[in-house]
């Protein structure tokens, strides 16, 4: 029997509006934060050892450091928050832009604040339809309460935000080809330096942060940074989104103490689908190192995953069964970075289309022994330091991962010539 929702608290699914968030504290923060200064607010955010939650892990109040402050600065300045998410496997960003929008709005809000900018931009993947209208009503709410738009509660602060819909690509979720998006240009990568905290967003002090980092803001600001690391079982402070896709239980995702290990959030999950075990995980999104069984008790966090191979990534899981062949599943990225590539590299349009082709030949039979070597060259052919941009040596970390672990799946393939996974 289902039990009567209240008023105030939203059915599954729906948002939480204006009034229900502010009666779950909302916008107490953004009035704390309006009686300090900018200084004081990237200070508290630095204290707090928030990382960015996008994937690179940067510690965020040390990125905001990096803004020219003062009256001399160029102005305007401006916030952009990255809400593209077009990682396979990832979807923790979707979640917060559905069901609370306004908490996003408060740290973006705050994060103005902190860096003297006055107006934003929310740069959202088309695709994202249900999450950009939700947004816009709230942004509409909060401007109605004046919690955004010209003096602030009555104060000399000032924003205004804006949602960008993307046209789509995996590129624009990279920083610079989101600015460069932004401005109506191809979505190509930019060589750093310089970096957009110094020229960003048409040549201006810019700082592009992910959805679930800006959302931690407003929690930071009114608890303080003791208590916000207090939640973390690591040095790194806060909460972490944590998702599982593949054949599990119940694919989905939970807020934990970030440093929670893959074991628990499998048993979240409710484990593997029954009939079937685990083989092996990628531990943040497509983009990120298969780890195996050995690996499930290993804390997912910024460092502890790194130290066995891999990365934390965006922290959404997908799992690979002992009925999905490998190869297949391998191939299946490569293409997708491949078509997402912008060409604007040889290593990442040459290489990754390469390494695309080398896999369907050897998942439908046709591969031969040498192929395997040149995937390994491949995969550092496009490795860090070779291209633009994160995106290749990213699509990299699957397939030389895969090479380690299943490697005598691959080779398989090759003796049999044939899928010994398809009927």
């Amino acid at each position: 029997m289902e039990l009567p929702l209240t008023k105030d608290i939203p059915a599954d699914g729906e948002m939480l509006d204006l009034a229900a968030y502010e009666k779950a504290g909302g916008y107490e923060a953004l009035r704390k934060g309006l009686t300090l200064a900018p200084k004081e607010i990237t200070e508290t955010v630095k204290l707090s050892n928030l990382r960015g939650r996008g994937g690179a892990g940067f510690p965020t109040g040390m990125k905001w450091s990096f803004v020219p402050m003062g009256p001399s600065a160029p102005r305007p300045k401006y916030l952009v928050a990255n809400a593209d998410e077009m990682e396979p496997g990832t979807f923790k960003d979707r979640l917060l832009l559905e069901g609370n929008p306004h908490q996003l709005i408060e740290g973006m809000a705050l994060a103005a604040f902190a860096l003297e900018a006055e107006v934003a931009y929310i740069f959202i993947r088309g695709e994202y339809v249900v999450a950009a209208e939700r947004l816009e009503r709230a942004i509409a709410e909060a401007a109605a309460k004046n919690y955004l738009g010209t003096n602030i509660l009555g104060s000399d602060r000032c924003l205004q935000v804006y949602i960008h819909r993307s046209a789509g690509r995996y590129m624009c979720g990279e920083e610079t080809g989101l600015l460069n998006a932004l401005e109506g240009k191809r979505a190509n990568p930019r060589s750093k330096p310089p970096f957009p905290q110094v020229s960003g967003l048409w040549g201006k002090p810019t700082i592009v942060q992910n959805v679930e980092t800006l959302s931690n803001v407003p929690h930071i600001i009114k608890n303080g940074p003791e208590w916000f690391k207090s939640l973390s079982r690591t040095a790194d402070g806060g909460t972490k989104l944590y998702g599982v896709s593949g054949k599990v239980k119940r694919p989905g995702l939970w807020e934990l103490p970030l440093g929670a290990t893959a074991r628990e959030i499998l048993e979240l999950a409710g484990g593997m689908r029954d009939g079937l075990k685990m083989r092996g995980f990628l531990p943040g999104g497509a983009s990120t190192d298969f780890l195996v069984e050995e690996h499930l008790d290993v804390k997912l966090d910024f460092n502890e995953v790194q130290k066995v191979g891999s990365r934390l990534g965006t922290g959404t899981m997908i799992v690979l069964d002992d009925q999905t062949c490998p190869v297949g599943m391998v191939w299946n990225l490569e293409r997708f970075f491949a078509q997402e590539s912008c060409g604007w590299c040889t290593p990442c349009w040459s290489g990754l289309s390469w390494a695309a082709r080398l896999l369907g030949a050897i998942e439908e039979g046709k591969g031969e022994p040498a192929y395997l070597d040149q995937l390994v060259y491949i995969t550092r052919f496009v490795a860090p330091g070779n291209t633009y941009c994160a995106l290749a040596p990213g699509a990299a970390e699957p397939l030389q991962s895969a090479l380690k672990y299943f490697r005598e799946d691959f080779e398989l393939h090759l003796s049999e010539k044939r899928c010994p996974w398809r009927q």
